[in-house]
């Protein structure tokens, strides 16, 4: 009698698609123009912070050589206050000269 059009044309049979291989070759990552900048920023920036760290490190130093020196002249200038003194102690009568050489002194 009536025959069904799915009759007609049965559906293709069913095949399970099959997974791909893994290519055996190993895997290399090629690293892009981008990544290369980035690299290349990464290297100076760490090369920056070396630059900026020994800077540091030498204006420490500059420091703590200034600050023994400061010591060093005040110390010298206490020294040469106290020998003003005794001079003048021992030699009264150039009192004028001692001044004025106190005076010079003490403008520098």
């Amino acid at each position: 009698m009536g025959t069904n059009r799915v009759d007609k044309f049965p559906s293709p049979p069913f095949y399970p698609a099959k997974r791909k291989q893994r290519s055996k070759k190993p895997k290399v990552q090629v690293l892009g123009l981008s990544s290369r900048r980035r690299c290349k920023e990464e290297d100076e920036g760490k090369d920056m912070e070396l630059k900026n760290l020994k800077l540091y490190l030498e204006n420490q130093s500059i420091v703590e050589e200034n600050e023994k020196l400061r010591k060093k002249a005040n110390l010298l200038h206490q020294e040469n206050l106290a020998l003003m003194s005794e001079f003048r102690k021992k030699f009264p009568h150039l009192d004028r000269f001692s001044s004025t050489l106190f005076l010079l002194h003490n403008k520098h």
